[in-house]
Protein backbone atom coordinates (compact mmCIF):
# COMPACT_ATOMS: atom_id res chain seq x y z
CA UNK A 1 0.00 0.00 0.00
CA UNK A 2 1.31 3.29 -0.84
CA UNK A 3 0.36 6.22 1.27
CA UNK A 4 -0.23 9.61 -0.52
CA UNK A 5 -0.37 13.01 0.83
CA UNK A 6 -0.45 16.17 -1.57
CA UNK A 7 -0.20 19.83 -0.69
CA UNK A 8 -1.25 22.41 -3.03
CA UNK A 9 -3.31 25.40 -2.13
CA UNK A 10 -5.98 24.73 -4.71
CA UNK A 11 -8.93 23.09 -3.64
CA UNK A 12 -10.49 22.20 -6.64
CA UNK A 13 -7.00 20.19 -7.42
CA UNK A 14 -6.93 18.79 -4.33
CA UNK A 15 -10.08 16.71 -4.82
CA UNK A 16 -9.70 16.19 -8.48
CA UNK A 17 -6.72 13.99 -7.72
CA UNK A 18 -8.37 12.30 -4.70
CA UNK A 19 -11.19 11.55 -7.19
CA UNK A 20 -8.73 10.02 -9.47
CA UNK A 21 -7.10 8.13 -6.54
CA UNK A 22 -9.83 7.39 -4.56
CA UNK A 23 -10.64 3.59 -6.00
CA UNK A 24 -6.83 2.56 -6.11
CA UNK A 25 -6.38 -0.91 -4.38
CA UNK A 26 -2.90 -0.09 -3.45
CA UNK A 27 -3.10 3.83 -2.77
CA UNK A 28 -4.29 5.06 0.50
CA UNK A 29 -5.32 8.79 0.89
CA UNK A 30 -3.24 10.56 3.86
CA UNK A 31 -4.70 14.14 3.56
CA UNK A 32 -3.50 17.13 2.20
CA UNK A 33 -2.26 20.44 3.29
CA UNK A 34 -2.85 23.90 1.02
CA UNK A 35 0.56 24.95 2.34
CA UNK A 36 4.09 24.66 3.58
CA UNK A 37 3.04 25.25 7.03
CA UNK A 38 0.38 22.67 7.37
CA UNK A 39 2.67 20.31 5.50
CA UNK A 40 4.91 20.46 7.99
CA UNK A 41 2.81 20.46 10.80
CA UNK A 42 1.17 17.00 9.57
CA UNK A 43 4.58 14.93 9.39
CA UNK A 44 5.01 16.17 12.59
CA UNK A 45 2.88 13.60 14.47
CA UNK A 46 2.17 11.72 10.54
CA UNK A 47 3.72 10.05 7.87
CA UNK A 48 3.30 9.07 3.91
CA UNK A 49 5.32 7.63 1.43
CA UNK A 50 4.68 10.01 -1.57
CA UNK A 51 3.89 13.71 -1.36
CA UNK A 52 2.42 15.78 -4.63
CA UNK A 53 3.48 18.64 -3.97
CA UNK A 54 2.44 21.99 -6.00
CA UNK A 55 5.36 24.33 -6.73
CA UNK A 56 3.60 27.58 -6.07
CA UNK A 57 2.22 28.06 -2.34
CA UNK A 58 1.46 31.36 -0.48
CA UNK A 59 3.86 31.19 2.56
CA UNK A 60 7.29 28.97 1.03
CA UNK A 61 7.86 27.62 -2.50
CA UNK A 62 7.52 23.78 -3.54
CA UNK A 63 11.22 24.04 -3.88
CA UNK A 64 12.01 25.38 -0.49
CA UNK A 65 9.60 22.97 1.35
CA UNK A 66 10.70 19.89 -1.18
CA UNK A 67 14.56 20.62 0.54
CA UNK A 68 12.97 20.67 4.18
CA UNK A 69 11.02 17.84 3.97
CA UNK A 70 13.64 15.68 2.15
CA UNK A 71 15.89 16.96 5.25
CA UNK A 72 13.27 16.01 7.68
CA UNK A 73 12.32 13.34 6.52
CA UNK A 74 14.74 11.37 3.55
CA UNK A 75 12.36 8.42 3.45
CA UNK A 76 9.86 10.09 2.10
CA UNK A 77 8.98 9.77 -1.79
CA UNK A 78 8.21 13.79 -3.33
CA UNK A 79 6.80 14.16 -7.01
CA UNK A 80 6.36 17.85 -8.14
CA UNK A 81 2.85 18.53 -9.04
CA UNK A 82 3.02 21.91 -11.24
CA UNK A 83 1.52 23.94 -14.28
CA UNK A 84 4.82 25.07 -14.66
CA UNK A 85 6.49 23.55 -17.54
CA UNK A 86 9.84 25.24 -17.41
CA UNK A 87 13.17 23.57 -17.48
CA UNK A 88 14.90 25.76 -14.29
CA UNK A 89 11.52 24.94 -11.85
CA UNK A 90 12.45 20.95 -13.29
CA UNK A 91 15.63 21.27 -12.70
CA UNK A 92 15.51 23.31 -8.91
CA UNK A 93 12.56 20.65 -7.40
CA UNK A 94 15.20 17.54 -8.49
CA UNK A 95 17.98 19.23 -7.20
CA UNK A 96 15.99 20.04 -3.91
CA UNK A 97 15.34 16.06 -3.60
CA UNK A 98 12.32 15.46 -5.35
CA UNK A 99 11.61 12.03 -7.47
CA UNK A 100 10.12 13.39 -10.19
CA UNK A 101 7.54 15.93 -11.86
CA UNK A 102 4.84 15.65 -13.96
CA UNK A 103 2.17 18.58 -15.11
CA UNK A 104 -1.31 19.23 -13.55
CA UNK A 105 -2.83 18.33 -17.22
CA UNK A 106 -1.16 14.97 -16.79
CA UNK A 107 -3.76 11.80 -17.00
CA UNK A 108 -4.76 9.63 -14.36
CA UNK A 109 -2.75 6.93 -16.09
CA UNK A 110 0.08 8.83 -15.84
CA UNK A 111 0.28 9.90 -12.44
CA UNK A 112 -0.28 6.12 -11.29
CA UNK A 113 2.77 5.37 -12.71
CA UNK A 114 4.84 8.16 -11.56
CA UNK A 115 3.58 7.45 -7.78
CA UNK A 116 4.37 3.73 -8.38
CA UNK A 117 7.55 4.63 -10.41
CA UNK A 118 9.14 6.93 -7.44
CA UNK A 119 7.83 4.91 -4.66
CA UNK A 120 10.10 2.11 -6.20
CA UNK A 121 13.06 4.41 -6.10
CA UNK A 122 13.19 5.38 -10.20
CA UNK A 123 13.05 8.67 -11.40
CA UNK A 124 10.03 10.05 -13.26
CA UNK A 125 9.00 12.59 -16.01
CA UNK A 126 6.69 12.72 -18.00
CA UNK A 127 7.40 13.13 -21.86
CA UNK A 128 6.85 17.00 -21.87
CA UNK A 129 8.20 17.51 -18.49
CA UNK A 130 11.40 15.28 -20.00
CA UNK A 131 11.68 17.71 -23.03
CA UNK A 132 11.62 20.84 -20.97
CA UNK A 133 14.23 19.97 -18.95
CA UNK A 134 16.53 18.58 -21.72
CA UNK A 135 16.28 21.95 -23.48
CA UNK A 136 16.92 23.89 -20.32
CA UNK A 137 19.83 22.22 -20.10
CA UNK A 138 21.17 22.51 -23.19
CA UNK A 139 20.39 25.90 -23.20
CA UNK A 140 22.01 26.46 -19.81
CA UNK A 141 25.26 24.90 -21.21
CA UNK A 142 27.14 28.16 -22.99
CA UNK A 143 30.90 28.06 -24.23
CA UNK A 144 33.40 29.58 -22.04
CA UNK A 145 36.03 31.30 -23.15
CA UNK A 146 39.86 30.09 -23.30
CA UNK A 147 42.24 30.93 -21.15
CA UNK A 148 45.53 31.33 -21.65
CA UNK A 149 47.87 29.38 -19.55
CA UNK A 150 49.08 31.95 -17.20
CA UNK A 151 45.16 32.28 -16.03
CA UNK A 152 44.83 28.46 -15.83
CA UNK A 153 48.02 28.57 -13.70
CA UNK A 154 46.46 31.29 -11.39
CA UNK A 155 43.01 29.80 -11.73
CA UNK A 156 44.47 26.44 -10.13
CA UNK A 157 46.21 28.61 -7.49
CA UNK A 158 43.39 30.55 -6.31
CA UNK A 159 40.96 27.08 -5.99
CA UNK A 160 43.84 25.77 -3.84
CA UNK A 161 43.57 28.43 -1.43
CA UNK A 162 46.66 31.30 -2.04
CA UNK A 163 46.11 34.84 -1.59
CA UNK A 164 46.96 37.12 -4.17
CA UNK A 165 50.49 38.21 -2.45
CA UNK A 166 51.05 34.41 -1.95
CA UNK A 167 50.30 33.98 -5.70
CA UNK A 168 52.69 36.76 -6.77
CA UNK A 169 55.64 34.98 -4.27
CA UNK A 170 54.99 31.19 -6.13
CA UNK A 171 54.92 32.49 -9.74
CA UNK A 172 57.83 35.37 -9.40
CA UNK A 173 54.88 37.72 -10.75
CA UNK A 174 54.37 41.66 -9.01
CA UNK A 175 51.19 41.60 -6.93
CA UNK A 176 49.34 44.14 -9.45
CA UNK A 177 50.13 41.72 -11.87
CA UNK A 178 48.08 38.89 -10.39
CA UNK A 179 45.69 40.76 -8.92
CA UNK A 180 45.20 42.21 -12.99
CA UNK A 181 44.66 38.51 -13.59
CA UNK A 182 42.14 37.64 -10.90
CA UNK A 183 39.85 40.17 -12.21
CA UNK A 184 40.18 39.58 -15.69
CA UNK A 185 39.48 35.69 -14.71
CA UNK A 186 36.11 37.22 -12.72
CA UNK A 187 35.04 39.13 -15.92
CA UNK A 188 36.34 36.47 -18.68
CA UNK A 189 33.96 33.81 -16.81
CA UNK A 190 31.31 36.19 -15.25
CA UNK A 191 30.95 35.85 -12.11
CA UNK A 192 31.33 38.49 -9.06
CA UNK A 193 33.29 36.98 -6.73
CA UNK A 194 35.72 34.04 -5.83
CA UNK A 195 33.91 31.77 -4.54
CA UNK A 196 31.33 31.59 -7.56
CA UNK A 197 34.77 31.68 -9.71
CA UNK A 198 35.84 28.23 -7.98
CA UNK A 199 32.50 26.99 -8.36
CA UNK A 200 32.56 27.27 -12.19
CA UNK A 201 35.80 26.16 -12.67
CA UNK A 202 35.12 22.99 -10.70
CA UNK A 203 31.90 22.22 -12.64
CA UNK A 204 33.28 23.25 -16.33
CA UNK A 205 36.64 21.03 -15.30
CA UNK A 206 38.90 24.26 -16.06
CA UNK A 207 40.76 22.86 -13.24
Amino acid sequence: MIRVFIVDDHPVVIEGIHSLLRNEKDIEWMGHAMNAQSCLGFFAGNTADVVLMDISMPDMTGIELCSVMKEKYPGIFILGLSTFNQGLYIKKMMENGASGYILKNSSKEELIKAIHSIHEGDIFFNGEVGQALTAYQRSSVTELPLLTPREKEILELIAEGYTNPQIAGKIFLSQFTVDSHRKNLLAKLNVKNTASLIRLAVERKLI
